[in-house]
């Protein structure tokens, strides 16, 4: 059975909104997008490097999807371009018949938390979650994340769409892995405990 594997930067004060760039999601009126840009080190570079060499299967919410489709074919100058290119890509939606430009990617329609459970039960790579607030949260619902991968900054924002809602299930973890960058982003890794 794969595993689902949520990968999140995130504030102190639980923010996940619009991390890497100033327009990517102003729902909201959110104004704070790109605040994870000037903690990026080498630290975690390498944190990300490490996830990328297991190759896994990449899993989205249609906005995310779309958000890193504008951005990411388009780069060269980078490691990760070839790897999100040649990724399997699932993408979550209510819409069904959305278009899925981005090459390797399939249409998961209806209930997010139906349609991955059933992929989790496929056979094939663990399903990293990239952003994709709304879907984790419910995966979350349904109880199927197995880790969070969370890059926890240093600063607290005070608005925006937090990743533990005040409404959202009740959640025990366990850390099994944690490092500081540089630049005090704390990197740590959780698993669910019943």
């Amino acid at each position: 059975m794969r595993k689902v594997i949520v990968h999140l930067s995130l504030s102190l004060d639980g923010v996940i909104q619009a991390p890497g760039r100033a327009d990517e999601d102003v729902r909201g009126g959110f104004t704070h997008g790109g605040w994870a840009a000037p903690y990026f080190d080498h630290v975690m570079g390498q944190a990300a490097a490490e996830g990328m060499v297991q190759a896994p299967a990449l899993l989205f919410g249609r906005r995310t999807y779309e958000d890193f489709y504008t951005v990411w074919p388009k780069r060269g100058d980078n490691p990760f371009t070839e790897v999100l290119n040649r990724a399997d890509k699932y993408v979550a939606t209510r819409t069904p018949g959305r278009s899925l430009p981005w090459e390797n990617s399939t249409l998961l329609t209806g209930d997010a938390g139906t349609s991955v459970a059933e992929l989790k039960g496929t056979p094939g790579k663990d399903l990293v979650v990239l952003g994709s607030g709304e879907l984790v949260q419910a995966l979350m619902r349904a109880s199927l994340v197995d880790e969070y991968a969370l890059l926890i900054h240093p600063l607290v924002l005070g608005s925006g769409r937090r990743l533990f809602p005040a409404d959202g299930p009740r959640l025990g973890l366990r850390l099994v892995d944690s490092r500081v960058s540089t630049t005090g982003v704390v990197i740590a890794r959780y698993r669910p405990v019943a």
